[in-house]
């Protein structure tokens, strides 16, 4: 099966997440998209971070029922901080009946020469790129395999929904029902 990996935070899930996902398994060869909850980026701060059991909890609620996507924890028994290529490594060996791919932003893509073991990412696995606002594609590999996805895109971030929880600002329509219920039931981002 052509497995997408969807590596992030998800800090929490949001609609923007989910519309790409969505977009990937309509318009590209990708069977099922896999939700890659990484429990710490060694390139983004910890602070104001959900346990990655609750994040990853969050998105298995908001995918209910979506039989092309998933919430993955694989990388919460692996070493941290989470490094994508220890996980597609770690991957690969266990499941080689699939065929793994990455997806990610284009501020993720701009910053690829500072991940761990980029060359071997680009070498051994295609890349979806979706256009974030402000971060133009401009890097070019030539031994990648990239395809730059122009799916539908909201200008919604879990910074800002991060904010307006702690500005006792709705969330709604930014977050699937059940994850909004779960956040206020939870007392999630207050402080």
């Amino acid at each position: 099966m052509k497995i997408g990996l969807y590596f992030g935070s998800f800090n929490p899930i949001h609609h923007g997440h989910l519309i790409i996902a969505s977009h990937l398994v309509q318009h590209t060869n990708i069977e099922q998209i896999w939700f890659v909850v990484s429990p710490q980026n060694p390139l983004k701060p910890t602070t104001g971070m959900l346990n990655e059991y609750q994040r990853l909890y969050l998105i298995k609620i908001a995918i209910e029922g979506e039989k092309n996507l998933r919430a993955s924890d694989i990388e919460f028994g692996l070493p941290k901080p989470s490094y994508t290529s220890n996980t597609l490594a770690y991957l690969a060996e266990k499941h080689p009946e699939h065929q793994f791919s990455v997806i990610m932003g284009s501020d993720s893509f701009q910053n690829i020469t500072r991940w761990k073991n980029y060359e071997y990412i680009l070498k051994n696995y295609p890349l979806y790129i979706y256009k974030r606002p402000g971060h133009e594609i401009t890097q070019s590999f030539p031994d990648a395999s990239v395809t730059h996805v122009h799916a539908p895109l909201l200008e919604i971030s879990a910074t800002h929904i991060r904010k307006n929880i702690k500005n006792a600002q709705s969330i709604r329509y930014l977050v699937p029902e059940k994850v909004q219920e779960e956040i206020e039931k939870g007392h999630y981002y207050k402080k």
